[in-house]
């Protein structure tokens, strides 16, 4: 619904242009009284084009309109579900009934997918949070924490670092108060780390270990080799920085983006289990992971810079769907010339970047389509 809304709040500002240059059309039509010279027609006809992409927009009101509508139908299922598993408490244990809630979860989930998914079209001006550290690390939010909590969690340096700075608010980020410390049982090695429903997934340093540390319990929940990946700056991205494993979140979950010797040194994105960290499904994109500045994900589809320097754009994206992939042309201002961290996060519709020991957020633009057919 927050998603609909500044949506609905953005196409409102553009239809209310489209009113002002009607009504000027409409004056000029007027005015003309069946006389129009060859320029003044070609200046209507200009202004016309201009309107061409206001079907598009009131086309995409009606989808949202149908949305809205499966939405709250949806919502009133799972009102009956859970009514029907509270009669039921006595009847189930507590496995069954965890279960249970979790599929009602996975089946809203689905359904405010349909409304936040769309393909990357354009990326704002960079928003400078704070200035601190060196010239390498990353931060970040957990993408599955409620809306209330805003903690943020700072990791300086690309390898064999231990500490995790965690901070309440990002107004307390921002002024650098108010935070915790946790000390990692084993190093990290690159930036790639991410935050998801309360545990940090990294790297482990001169190694190619996934390590899930919970924070709450300050202990290491589970750790896998992923199978063939390379590490110790055999496959990182253009900077280096023992980036040879990037770990990302997105609407549909985990994935790992690395590459293998089988693969000849492309990308490959893989999508994990957050609960075993076993490979579920990979897709090897093709595309060289040297030759790529930095790596995020958006709705299943890996979009891909071709540098980390400035004058960067998102020059590839490939479509886990589809096992497809298209070259794009989505530029973005590297304000700070050296990108060494960036991630997207699906609560915030926001890309979070270190760039040179700057900490940068960018918002994103996606065209949205939603699917009419079928339930989620």
């Amino acid at each position: 619904m927050e998603v609909l809304e500044l949506r609905t709040y953005r196409d409102l500002q553009y239809v209310r242009g489209m009113e002002t240059l009607m009504r000027s059309l409409d004056a000029r039509l007027r005015a003309a009284d069946g006389s129009l010279s060859a320029k003044s027609f070609q200046e209507l006809k200009d202004r016309m084009t201009e309107l061409l992409p206001l079907s598009s927009v009131l086309e995409q009101y009606k989808a949202d309109t149908r949305t809205i509508v499966r939405l709250r139908e949806e919502v009133r299922n799972l009102s009956g579900s859970l009514a029907t598993i509270q009669e039921e408490m006595g009847a189930y244990g507590y496995e069954d009934l965890q279960q249970r809630v979790m599929a009602l979860e996975a089946r809203l989930h689905a359904c405010a997918q349909k409304l936040g998914c769309g393909k990357l079209t354009g990326v704002s001006n960079p928003i400078t949070v704070r200035a601190m550290g060196s010239r390498f690390g990353s931060w970040m939010t957990d993408t599955m924490a409620p809306s209330a909590d805003s903690r943020v969690w700072y990791m300086d340096g690309y390898y064999k670092g231990r500490r995790v700075l965690e901070f309440r608010t990002l107004g307390d980020f921002i002024k650098g108060q108010n935070f915790i410390q946790h000390l990692l049982p084993q190093p990290w090695a690159g930036t790639g780390h991410v935050v998801y429903n309360g545990s940090l997934f990294y790297n482990k340093y001169q190694s190619n270990v996934v390590v899930k540390y919970h924070f709450r319990s300050r202990s290491v929940l589970v750790q896998r080799s992923l199978p063939g990946a390379g590490y110790n700056n055999t496959f990182p991205y253009s900077w280096g920085g023992f980036s040879d494993m990037d770990f990302m979140v997105d609407e549909s979950g985990l994935w790992a983006v690395y590459t293998t010797n089988q693969n000849a040194g492309n990308i490959v994105v893989s999508r994990l289990d957050p609960h075993t960290l076993e490979v579920m499904r990979s897709w090897d994109t093709g595309y060289p992971k040297r030759s790529a500045g930095e790596a995020f994900m958006i709705c299943g589809v890996l979009y891909v810079t071709n540098s980390h320097l400035a004058g960067a754009k998102v020059y590839f994206a490939y479509f886990t769907n589809t096992s497809s992939y298209e070259y794009t042309d989505v530029p973005f201002h590297n304000q700070y010339s050296h990108i060494s961290m960036l991630d997207y996060n699906p609560r915030e519709r926001a890309l979070y970047t270190w760039n040179n020991g700057h900490q940068v957020l960018y918002n994103v633009t996606l065209f949205h389509v939603i699917s009419t057919s079928g339930d989620p």
